[in-house]
């Protein structure tokens, strides 16, 4: 049996992590969810030897302590984290922050509210993605 993928969503605002999660189950995709609330949080997940690293990080930008646009200039200075796909899941429809996540190289950048179906072709392409490429354990 395949080993769940790890999918650690990055997200402040408890509603919209909740939405997420229950679009991620309504998708039958299979992974395994994380949940922390700031960019510190999700370093410190990260770096932590006792997690496995997830296979994709959901990124909203607008967040306290440590926004997500702070969390991607960390995360892609660390040799060990700066490959895993990062896609943005934010409000902010501002060409500079849409310009600044891009730089750091992101997988994709949605605006919230999200939409059901474009939420579902993302990780349907996504699974696609894994089903179709042998990945780094």
């Amino acid at each position: 049996m395949e080993k769940l993928k790890q999918l650690l969503i990055v997200e402040d605002d408890k509603v919209d992590a909740i939405t997420v999660e229950r679009m991620l189950k309504d998708s039958k995709a299979t992974f395994s969810v994380t949940h922390v609330t700031n960019g510190e949080e999700a370093l410190k997940h990260l770096r932590s030897e006792v997690n496995e690293l997830p296979s994709l990080i959901l990124l909203d930008l607008n967040m306290p302590r440590m926004n997500g646009l702070e969390f991607l200039e960390e995360v892609k200075k660390d040799h060990r984290l700066c490959r895993i796909p990062v896609i943005v899941l934010t409000t902010s429809q501002e060409d500079r922050d849409i310009a600044k996540a891009f730089a750091h190289c992101i997988a994709g950048y949605m605006v919230k509210p999200i939409l059901y179906e474009q939420f579902y072709s993302l990780i349907d392409i996504v699974n696609k993605y894994w089903s179709l490429n042998k990945l780094p354990n």
